[in-house]
């Protein structure tokens, strides 16, 4: 089966609109209060390898909802007048979640190329995350 777009054309197309920032540039924008980072990342990925200070949680899955304040499951965070950097593991789901985010109207997006990954080798600070009990 023929793909009308794969991945590899979704992706060019988010790095040719979205601004990409390097880890580096993205740890320097830690307690920044004008920058809320985005962290895309299964809770499994999160609970085995750690977190962002401080980011805010949210799934890639739930990403259109939360955003869009006529969702009954909009985030007020999407709603502040902030500057998002989206991040996930290695930097593809962010590059598509940012250009997602940025299509629906929020204005001051950016993602971290090489994602939580490359953050923890640039020695980025890096947070455990509690494993929920299970049926909580």
């Amino acid at each position: 089966m023929a793909m009308k777009k794969g991945y590899k054309a979704l992706l060019a197309e988010a790095d040719a609109e979205v601004e990409a920032l390097e880890a580096a540039a993205a740890m320097a924008l830690l307690g920044d209060e004008d920058v809320v980072f985005i962290d895309l990342r299964d809770p499994r990925e999160r609970e085995r390898d750690g977190c962002v200070p401080g980011a805010f949680s949210c799934t890639r899955g739930m990403l259109e909802f939360w955003i869009d304040p006529e969702s009954p499951y909009a985030k007020p965070v999407f709603a502040e007048d902030k500057r998002f950097l989206f991040f996930c593991a290695g930097g593809w789901r962010s590059a598509l979640a940012a250009k997602t985010a940025q299509d629906m109207g929020l204005e001051r997006v950016c993602h971290m190329t090489g994602g939580f990954t490359a953050w923890k080798a640039g020695g980025g600070p890096v947070e455990a995350l509690q494993a929920k009990p299970r049926g909580a």
